[in-house]
């Protein structure tokens, strides 16, 4: 175990503030379902907007996925205190994150009925309308959080990370605000039911991107951002973020369409099935929040070892990170499992019993595979992508989702026809051995990967 109290101290000032701001982000999405399944359309409601949040999250991960790319690089700029090759990464993911909003956005409005049609079987005529009156408003919130996103990630890899908490804090007042004014009508305003859901996220995204715009800008003191840093695309780092990040950004836009075509496929076997498992997933992101905090922090404190040539330190950093993960997926899961029906219940399922029942199954099954999912994640999200080691990492993913993840579940939903539990354990079984996959891939030097250039004074 690392005796170094910095390394403890620099994993927590990261890891702390990444948990607390996804847990907020958690509550804005599942104030959504909660406050939505309240209402005079109830369940139907709540599977609508949690089959779109399924859709949601495949550009949500994408554009995480492309900020988390940023930090292999700035990570190991930052080891070495090369301020200006930041702000030139800062540059490309911007634009990158900009652009990709800007299609995603299109395409929804061009094809809504297309999109939705993915998630949502064609027989459930209410949950599809349902589902297309908050689509066409929310995905407009894609715009505003892909600026945000990006400055906060990359911010938070120079251990920039109070905006993380007061941006996260700031759109969780905002959106449950105004959901509860524009859901139910207060305030004098009509009670708009989804639509109203959709406003309120809408509106809580622009104030997020000017309170991070803000911040980024004219309070923090870190790194000398100004807007015109961002008018131009440094081709050298473009070229080593393509190499380098963009298999991140892949990984976790593809691991997303994975569990969107997951949805899809849940999104077949009726409403019960549908509502169920949106609320087993709440509390599967729930479970892991600290965990992904957890690696955040480890990905910085490996790639500033790894940035700065100092190889035996990242692997010591490696071998005790490993240890606290473990720790802490026992602690999770055991948590997971004891407070599942108290968690179900703040749904309102429980005036349904077959929801309520096939929720607390569900999320039996989430726990056991909760240690996998901690240990691996520690190793992949946190010491693998910050030494550098993000191609292996997009490959694994990549052959898991597509080769044994969704064909089992495709063959117990539709071939088999198992019972819905197994279905579902069909969909995180990977959960149950990547970790032997990341163990074995530390034991050697091969993820040690530094990916910085030296360039000439200034």
């Amino acid at each position: 175990m690392v005796r170094d109290r910095e390394f403890y101290m620099t994993m927590l000032r990261i890891a702390l503030p990444i948990a607390l701001q996804s847990f907020l982000s958690f509550l804005v999405v599942i104030a959504d379902d909660i406050m939505v399944s309240s209402t005079s359309h109830g369940l139907f409601a709540q599977a609508a907007v949690a089959q779109v949040n399924s859709i949601t999250a495949l550009f949500t991960a994408t554009m995480t996925g492309l900020v988390a790319g940023s930090s292999v690089l700035i990570a190991q700029y930052w080891g070495k205190k090369d301020m200006e090759r930041i702000k030139r990464i800062f540059a490309v993911v911007m634009w990158i994150c900009l652009i990709v909003s800007l299609v995603v956005v299109a395409v929804m409005k061009l094809f809504p009925g297309a999109i939705v049609g993915i998630v949502i079987s064609r027989d459930d005529v209410q949950i599809t309308n349902l589902a297309l009156v908050y689509l066409g408003i929310v995905c407009f919130s894609y715009i505003p959080f892909a600026v945000s996103t990006a400055l906060v990630g990359m911010l938070r890899t120079i251990e920039v990370v109070k905006i993380t908490m007061y941006a996260a804090l700031h759109t969780l007042v905002v959106n449950i605000g105004l959901n509860y004014i524009l859901i139910f009508g207060k305030l004098g305003f009509p009670a708009l039911g989804v639509q109203g859901a959709a406003i309120a996220t809408l509106l809580a995204r622009i104030s997020e991107m000017f309170l991070v715009g803000f911040y980024a800008f004219s309070v923090q003191k870190e790194i000398d951002l100004k807007p015109r840093d961002f008018l131009a695309i440094d081709r050298v780092m473009l070229k080593d973020y393509s190499f380098y990040g963009l298999p991140v950004g892949i990984t976790d836009a593809q691991w997303a369409l994975i569990g969107m075509l997951k949805a899809a496929i849940i999104g077949q076997l009726g409403g019960v099935f549908m509502a169920a498992n949106s609320i087993a997933n709440s509390m599967a992101n729930l479970g892991t929040l600290f965990t992904f905090g957890l690696a955040g922090g480890a990905a910085v404190v490996v790639g500033k070892a790894v940035g700065r040539g100092d190889y035996e330190t990242a692997r010591e950093y490696s071998k005790t990170i490993q240890i606290m993960f473990f720790g802490v997926g026992l602690l999770m899961a055991g948590l997971v499992f004891l407070l599942r029906a108290p968690f179900v219940s703040l749904y309102g399922s429980s005036a349904n019993p077959e929801v309520f029942s096939l929720s607390v199954t569900l999320i039996g099954i989430v726990a056991v595979t909760m240690i996998g999912t901690t240990y691996h994640a520690s190793c992949f999200v946190g010491i693998n992508r910050g030494a550098g080691d993000s191609r292996f990492v997009a490959l694994v993913d990549m052959i898991c989702g597509w080769f044994v993840v969704l064909p089992l579940t495709l063959l117990a939903a539709f071939v088999w026809k198992l019972p819905l539990p197994f279905v579902f354990l069909a969909t995180r079984i990977d959960q149950c051995f990547k970790w032997i996959i990341a163990f074995i891939r530390l034991r050697g030097d091969k993820w040690i990967k530094n990916v910085t250039r030296e360039f000439p004074a200034s």
